[in-house]
């Protein structure tokens, strides 16, 4: 992700922010991919603090009017979660169009996302022909963090969701390509298989013995499906973890060159061999203060041959370049 420039002075902007240090009001253009000073702003920026623009006075920006379903915002804690939820989806899809996904220049659906609150039962996350769910009550950091624990999962956060389930969603849209089914099978496996026999074999058994040497998490060893959209969060949480540190005015003797772009770079092996240099680093400097890996996994060869096949799908963008 960039760090941004502050169109009215000096300094810089991060990409949540909705004013400058001096309080100036500011939006974020995800066209330009620029800060902005001037309305439109979206309508939901009093509401949920969204600081992207709006194509008219009183209209939604782009990535609030996919959410076609909203919880009830009554209850404080859920406005306050929705509002996380909504800050982590507008990151992955601006992640996203960097490889032109879901930009106008993208004539192919866009996602639709029904965003949920928990109620008796825990929302099901997931993804049903372009329709993305998602349980706003995750972004609470109590509730995501005795999940995690429970499901013995070493990573769950919000954006971490929104990029698995928008996985699903371009495998999805890639599925209706004529040329992708059968190169997604030669690497992952027939996706025609029973899914919920599957998931109901995974959490009965467990993961195969020796999971790690072919997927990068337990759950991808479950399906064809989640195999994929794991392998594709993990390949945008490598490419933007890199993409972040080189913005941040970070230096390392591996990156290519000082203005190399991560997203640009068409070697996925070169990529992901920047990326582990970089997480490596960083998971250093965060046990120094006791926290937690940023990157705590494991990339077998087997998997670095997945990472590489999403990375060049992906890459070609929307249009099949």
């Amino acid at each position: 992700m960039y760090v941004f420039s502050n169109p009215v002075g000096a300094g810089s902007l991060w990409f949540h922010n909705l004013a400058t240090a001096d309080g100036t009001p500011v939006g974020y253009d995800p066209q330009a991919r620029a800060f902005i000073p001037t309305p439109p702003f979206c309508a939901n920026r009093e509401i949920i603090g969204c600081n992207w623009i709006a194509p008219k006075p009183g209209a939604l920006c782009r990535s609030c009017a996919m959410t076609t379903v909203s919880p009830d915002i009554s209850n404080p804690v859920t406005l306050s979660n929705w509002a996380r939820t909504e800050a982590a989806k507008r990151w992955a899809l601006d992640n996203l169009g960097r490889w032109h996904w879901f930009r106008p220049e993208d004539l192919g659906a866009p996602p639709t996302f029904h965003m949920l609150d928990d109620g008796p039962t825990p929302v099901a996350m997931g993804h049903v022909d372009g329709v993305v769910t998602i349980s706003v009550a995750e972004a609470d950091p109590v509730l995501s963090t005795t999940r995690r624990e429970a499901l013995d999962e070493p990573y769950r956060t919000m954006i971490g969701h929104m990029r698995h389930e928008i996985a699903h969603m371009l495998w999805w849209r890639l599925s209706l390509r004529a040329d992708f089914l059968d190169a997604f099978r030669a690497v992952f496996g027939d996706e025609r298989e029973d899914y919920s026999a599957a998931l109901q074999r995974h959490y009965s058994n467990g993961p195969p013995e020796y999971w790690n040497q072919n997927y990068l998490t337990s759950y991808a060893s479950a399906h064809p499906h989640e195999d994929w959209a794991e392998t594709t969060a993990h390949l945008l949480h490598l490419t933007d973890i890199t993409d972040s540190a080189v913005s941040a005015g970070f230096s390392s003797p591996d990156f290519p060159h000082p203005n190399w772009d991560p997203y640009a770079e068409p070697d996925a092996n070169a990529l992901l061999r920047v990326a582990v240099s970089v997480v490596t680093g960083v998971n250093h400097i965060n046990r120094s203060m006791g926290l937690a890996d940023i990157y705590p996994f494991i990339i077998s060869p087997a998997a670095q041959e997945k990472l590489a096949f999403v990375h060049e799908w992906l890459r070609r963008g929307s249009q099949g370049r």
